[in-house]
């Protein structure tokens, strides 16, 4: 035992540097496998939190006022209802507080709803006492930075509102200018607004994977005319874990590519080194080591390594891991508190370490087969006979190092490509992070060709006078273009779900749509449609689609397919004229405003909210997903620091093997009148070589990768396909640059010390 000890010991001393970075990229990976658990976690326990505990409805059924009541209370006796929630009566308005104003839904309740019970978290519920008592949806609250006992100022002059409570629910949260907010409100302060009321009933399922049959015998029941809007369960659930799950997808990704890069540079490590020491564990066996002793020298070396980053990455997370900025602090401050975090917190870094030590396992074989007499080595390796173009080239006059360093690179075919793909994987991931970094940049600075081409959405109130609305914003400096519109909701053929169904510009002023496929919608009745709509209704471009806009048909001719960030890609696009087709009283109720170059949005807002007056209109910056992806630029960093330890381990094995390699030739070559310098050369040329291979190999399935796996993730949020984008050809440049002279710098050294051998030392080398 005292023998291995010093064995390993000795091995430590000797490659300290190799030890240290495997320990940092194993630490780099389980955290990041943790914060991907964490953000899992995250992104999935309070909305199934909150719908657990406030009996959620896993369907609500928008209608208007003149649904029937009777059928309205028929949907309780459906088979596969459990419960409902209402009817309740609604409005839509606009509140405004502390000078934030947003569209809402007000809904008229009485008592706390059993179904689909708001669960408060700060203040108290209705009071019969005060008739303009509310209590607001979290997120809502949030958005209008109000608490209880707020005031909330209501349209022209209808009164105000006061915030007696803020609760959570489990159904669609507020976004601003895509879906109004959820506000609880005695029945009575629903007259108050003046606006046209509608009704919403939720409907609780003994078997939710059923939603969609549901929804289609309900809306049979009440009749497509009176439904403007469904929303499921599925559809909140989704939108509640919005970009944490892709941050969670994204870490998950990858810490396990990287674990794999780790476990095979490990490998070719653990199997260089067998190869530089054949002569000593000969020696180990003739003197009483067994097999089995040798292998476990290299198995609980490295997996003392693997233990140690895995264990320190567990406490770091732990520790430390709340006060890491955004959403990745609050993601894990919630996955500590969830039943299953310690299990993860214990699961995840055994999973590393056992993966490590399987791959160390199989390197490590090697070494207890090898026999305990010395085989002498052959004078000369398979293949080192220089090829008929490295004679050309010497012939030529062409650097001898140069020459013997690519003729030493590839002599040996199987063990170079398999250097090769170890030192490519790092590599392609490291390509890979850095087209998803490309990708959310180029939704901040060409924001027009990621489906964002308006930078400005206005809405009117109902009073305004239209003609007035556009002269203001036509003339206003910093607008290059109004393009008035309109959204409403549309039942799908089967009747089993909405989709927003958007007019935007005219036939003399087109909107400009942002098209991955097709062509643009420039005849009657065309559209174009996001990704999510096509997989909603399993048709592509070219297809005729029917669908339900207030009791009225409406069919359309998909002649493209735009990319669409809104509405998870359910909504189906064309000309404001087409719209009035079939419906000539249809009055545009927003504006979608083009800025010119350098405009600033935000301040646009604010002259266009002061010049209309107060109250007037409703201007707000069309989001951009990217914003919610922002904790992703550190996480790529992160990473690419990961993945660059890993490469310097492989870097590392490959210049000792090359250097030990190389030792039989230096007396051949001091022999042939070379001098060191042009020994280290070809040391160094040759590793130059492989780590060249190597980036051409990442480039090359790097970027065709990346753009899949961007691709794939916009086809399955709805977004679609096309938003991928690779570096930049000075990025990728640089990228290719850094690597090759950081591999040669790092030969350099190893290289000019072993050319510089003392001649016995490199006969005992030889022998």
């Amino acid at each position: 035992m005292r023998a291995m000890v010093r064995w390993a010991h000795s091995d430590l001393r000797n490659h300290r540097g190799e030890a240290l970075f495997l320990v940092l990229a194993t630490v780099g990976i389980v955290a990041s496998l943790l914060l991907a658990a964490a953000l899992f976690g995250y992104a999935t326990n309070p909305w199934q939190r909150v719908f657990t505990q406030s009996r959620g409805a896993h369907v609500w059924i928008h209608t208007a006022a003149s649904a029937e009541a009777s059928d309205l209370t028929a949907l309780d006796g459906l088979d596969g209802v459990e419960a409902v929630a209402g009817p309740y009566p609604t409005t839509a308005t606009t509140v405004a507080s502390r000078g934030t104003r947003a569209s809402v839904e007000l809904r008229g309740t009485g008592e706390r709803p059993v179904t689909g019970r708001p669960l408060l978290t700060s203040g108290r519920w209705l009071d019969p006492g005060r008739p303009d008592g509310v209590v607001l949806e979290s997120g809502l609250a949030q958005a209008l930075l109000a608490g209880p006992g707020d005031v909330l100022t209501l349209p022209g002059s209808t009164g105000s509102l006061t915030v007696l409570g803020v609760a959570d629910s489990a159904e669609p949260g507020y976004r601003k200018g895509e879906r109004p907010g959820l506000v609880w409100a005695a029945p009575a302060a629903l007259t108050r607004t003046g606006s046209v009321g509608g009704q919403v009933i939720g409907l609780r399922l003994t078997d939710p994977d059923a939603t969609d049959y549901a929804v289609q015998r309900a809306v049979t029941l009440l009749g497509a005319g009176p439904v403007s809007e469904v929303s499921s369960w599925q559809q909140a659930r989704s939108e509640a874990q919005g970009d944490d799950r892709l941050l969670g997808q994204v870490l998950g990704l990858f810490g396990l590519g990287a674990l794999v890069a780790a476990g095979l540079a490990v490998h070719g490590a653990i199997g260089t080194r067998v190869r530089g020491h054949l002569r000593d564990i000969s020696i180990l066996k003739a003197i009483g080591f067994t097999p089995g002793q040798l292998v476990r020298v290299f198995l609980l070396q490295h997996l003392a390594y693997a233990l140690l980053g895995a264990v320190a990455a567990a406490a770091l997370t732990q520790a430390l891991g709340t006060r890491l900025p955004g959403r990745l602090g609050d993601a894990v401050g919630v996955w500590q508190g969830l039943p299953g975090h310690t299990v993860a917190l214990v699961a995840v870094p055994v999973a590393v370490v056992l993966f490590i030590g399987a791959t160390t396992g199989l390197a490590a074989w090697r070494a207890g087969r090898v026999p305990p007499v010395p085989v002498p080595r052959a004078a000369a390796p398979a293949g080192g006979r220089l090829p008929a173009t490295a004679r050309r080239a010497l012939a030529l006059r062409l650097p001898p190092a140069l020459v013997l360093g690519w003729h030493k690179a590839f002599t040996r075919r199987p063990r170079t490509l398999a250097t090769i793909a170890r030192l490519a994987l790092p590599l392609t991931l490291i390509v890979v992070a850095m087209s998803a970094w490309t990708t959310i940049d180029r939704f901040h600075a060409r924001p027009e060709q990621m489906g964002l081409p308006a930078a400005l959405t206005v809405h009117a109130d109902d009073g305004a006078d239209a003609r007035a609305t556009r002269a203001l914003l036509a003339r206003h400096p910093e607008v290059a273009a109004a393009h008035p519109g309109v959204e409403v909701a549309a039942l799908v053929p089967g009747q089993t779900a909405t989709i927003a169904l958007r007019g935007l510009g005219t036939d003399e002023n087109p909107y400009p749509f942002t098209l991955a496929e097709g062509r643009t919608a420039r005849g009657p009745d065309e559209a174009v449609a996001g990704q999510g709509l096509l997989d909603l209704l399993d048709a592509r471009v070219g297809d005729w689609v029917r669908m339900t806009v207030g009791g009225r048909p409406q069919i359309l001719h998909i002649v493209g397919r735009s990319i669409e960030p809104d509405n998870a890609g359910r909504v189906i696009s064309t000309s404001l004229d087409t719209l009035r087709e079939n419906d000539p009283a249809l009055r545009p109720t927003l504006y979608q405003l083009r800025l010119r170059p350098d405009a600033d949005p935000h301040a646009v807002a604010a002259e266009l909210t002061g010049e209309a007056g107060r109250g007037q209109l409703d201007v707000h910056a069309v989001p951009n997903p990217a914003d919610g992806l922002s904790p992703l630029r550190g996480v790529v960093v992160g990473l690419l620091g990961v993945l660059a330890l890993i490469g310097l381990v492989e870097l590392l094995t490959v210049i000792g093997g090359t250097v030990r390699e190389g030792e039989r030739d230096l007396l051949a070559l001091k022999a042939a009148g070379l001098s060191p310098r042009q020994i280290t050369a070809i040391t160094v040329t040759a590793t130059g070589c492989t780590a060249l291979a190597a980036i051409a190999v990442a480039l090359t399935l790097g970027l065709p990768l990346a753009r899949w796996l961007i691709d794939a993730q916009g086809r399955s949020s709805g977004i679609g396909a096309g938003i991928a984008q690779g570096p930049s050809l000075v990025a990728l440049s640089a990228f290719g640059a850094a690597a090759l002279l950081g591999a040669l710098a790092l030969a350099v050294v190893p290289a000019a010390r072993a050319s510089r051998r003392r001649l016995a030392d490199t006969l005992s080398a030889v022998a």
